[in-house]
């Protein structure tokens, strides 16, 4: 039992050093304005790439990560990526209006659409009804507050509609043109570089902020 102990904990002890070597990597490598990608560049890379460029995104970067990345704290998710803090790692979630007149069955209209796609901090919790309250101003009261009901997607839809997995959910290069909503946390952050997930579990995008408003044009909401 003493020698399980010890293994597990040697093990443990392994894994910590192997991210804090990724994470030192990371911090020393000069900083560029040049999109930055993984030696193994997947087609998910070169097709994002093309459409982050081809919309004016300049400073951008995609970064592999481990396997079990998900089982992490956050603070060796930060580190791995060498993103500025926890706030600054973010996801990108699909939501379905689950009240929305029997008319609206699509995402032609951005202002009442059935489904939007919601980037929020990992560190933060997402307020519904603040987005609720948002759509309601948004179309000026003429469309009644209870049309507004904001639910988690089922992931079989959100795979449909985005073409990504579980996790692996990003916002550029979706399958469907869904509307976006930032959350206002996240373009108040300095520096403003983000992390969110870049089209495969185990790789992540990293984006100036400001690029990443002038091309998706999401609306920028309150909502945490």
């Amino acid at each position: 039992m003493e020698e399980a102990a010890a293994a597990a904990e040697l093990e443990s002890l392994q894994i910590d050093i192997l991210r804090r070597i990724s994470a030192l990597e990371s911090s020393i490598l000069p900083e560029s304005s040049s999109p930055s990608l993984p030696e193994d560049e997947s087609q998910t890379v070169s097709r994002l790439s093309a459409i982050l460029r081809s919309g004016g995104v300049k400073d951008f970067s995609f970064k592999r990560v481990a396997p079990d990345y998900y089982d992490w704290p956050l603070e060796s998710r930060r580190d791995v990526l060498g993103a500025s803090s926890v706030d600054h790692l973010c996801k990108s979630i699909v939501l379905v209006n689950t009240q929305a007149s029997s008319n609206v069955l699509d995402c032609s209209d951005r202002n009442n659409s059935k489904y939007y796609v919601v980037v929020v901090q990992y560190t933060a919790r997402f307020n519904a009804d603040a987005v609720k309250n948002f759509l309601y101003t948004l179309n000026e009261g003429k469309i009644p507050k209870k049309r507004f009901n904001l639910r988690l997607a089922p992931e079989e839809t959100s795979i449909e509609l985005t073409g990504f997995e579980h996790n692996a959910v990003t916002c550029v290069g979706m399958k469907t043109s869904i509307p976006v909503i930032l959350d206002e946390a996240i373009a108040k952050l300095k520096p403003d570089f983000f992390w969110l997930g870049g089209g495969e579990i185990d790789l992540k995008l990293g984006v100036r902020t400001s690029e990443f408003l002038d091309f998706v044009k999401p609306f920028v909401v309150p909502c945490s």
